[in-house]
């Protein structure tokens, strides 16, 4: 089926694919571009990070956010049991942040960082930080739904970091 014109004058062609298959249903998702986060707690070890694009605002009152960690990661028992995380919003220089805190990265070690009073790792930098209280944890399928009462939050000037289609960039506009 042909759809509309793209700014370059060729025809768009829409594509109809079955969402019972991984690969084609996470290749359609990624036609929607997200903020990247970064999700911290206090672990039993120590602070822990976790990058997500799932995050979004859910009500201004009470305020509300959630984000979803997948169920395969290491740091999901973490996530899922914390009564306090924070989220922060990555600056589109932080991109490194993604590597530092993916499996196998450095994670905290090396890298300054406060802690809120709730013991949460806050990281200086973000465009953005939402320290919160869970507030319900929900079923998602192979993820889990994590809604936070934002307790106090911070922001600053700057571009975000986005993903889109499998790859970091920045917000042109």
């Amino acid at each position: 089926m042909n759809g509309p014109a793209m700014p370059d004058g060729t025809a768009s062609t829409e594509l109809l694919l079955d969402p019972s298959d991984p690969r084609a249903l996470r290749d359609a998702f990624g036609r929607f571009a997200t903020g990247v986060t970064l999700v911290t707690t206090l672990g039993p070890e120590g602070p822990v990070g976790f990058v997500a694009n799932s995050f979004s605002s859910v009500s201004l009152d009470p305020p509300l956010v959630l984000w979803s960690p997948a169920r395969a990661s290491s740091r999901f028992a973490i996530f899922t049991g914390a009564r306090h995380f924070a989220i922060h919003v990555l600056e589109a220089g932080q991109r490194d942040w993604v590597a530092r805190f993916a499996r196998g990265g450095a994670g905290f070690a090396g890298l300054d960082h406060s802690l809120t009073s709730e013991g949460l790792p806050a990281l200086s930098g973000a465009l953005a930080r939402f320290d919160c209280a869970r507030h319900a944890v929900h079923d998602g399928g192979d993820h889990a739904i994590i809604l936070g009462r934002v307790l106090r939050m911070a922001v600053r000037a700057g571009k975000p970091l986005v993903f889109s289609q499998g790859r970091y960039g920045s917000f042109a506009g």
